[in-house]
């Protein structure tokens, strides 16, 4: 738990950079890499498979969207504030040679268009979920799976909570499917 408080710290210290161009209400939360175990656990709970449109929400250094191409053959869309994790994420796809089944776009995920996502990703804290939660629910189509590592969306009947235990950390992958959310 320190350590993802430490994080926490050290990643607001880049909120300004977001907030400039898209305001304060635009952030979710800091930016925290997932760990690579809770990425591919995240994307096999969200039932990924080939051709599926992954949209993964506060995209970082875009390690999910990624994951979810070359492991899962999915195509993926990463969606980031920060400039500077943008360049990142879209030099390493392109260095990969992923830029045809993967991209990064430098938006809000209150604002982005979530309607081709087959499986969104997202690691937000509880009280960003329930802000993000009309949008989910006006954007994704039918049989559309959220999966959210660590926090729920207060509202939402998970179809499924998975725990992950490594070492003495354990951590909860929450995820739902449009339609079954209630």
């Amino acid at each position: 738990m320190r350590v993802v408080l430490t994080a926490l710290v050290i990643a607001s210290a880049a909120f300004p950079l977001a907030a400039q161009r898209f305001g304060a209400t635009e952030n979710l939360g800091p930016a925290i890499p997932t760990p690579q175990f809770l990425v591919e656990r995240m994307l096999e709970a969200g039932h990924v498979k080939p051709g599926d449109m992954v949209y993964d929400l506060g995209s970082g250094d875009g390690r999910v969207v990624i994951c979810a191409a070359q492991r899962f053959g999915a195509r993926a869309v990463g969606v980031e504030l920060m400039p500077d994790l943008v360049r990142k994420a879209r030099q390493r796809i392109q260095s990969l040679g992923l830029a045809d089944r993967v991209s990064i776009v430098e938006d809000s995920a209150l604002r982005v268009d979530l309607s081709p996502a087959d499986v969104v990703t997202m690691w937000f804290l509880t009280y960003s979920n329930l802000r993000l939660r009309p949008h989910l629910e006006k954007q994704l189509k039918m049989g559309a799976r959220v999966v959210s590592n660590e926090f729920p969306i207060r509202g939402w009947k998970a179809t499924e909570m998975i725990q992950v235990k490594v070492g003495k950390m354990e951590h909860s992958i929450f995820v739902y499917e449009i339609g079954k959310t209630n």
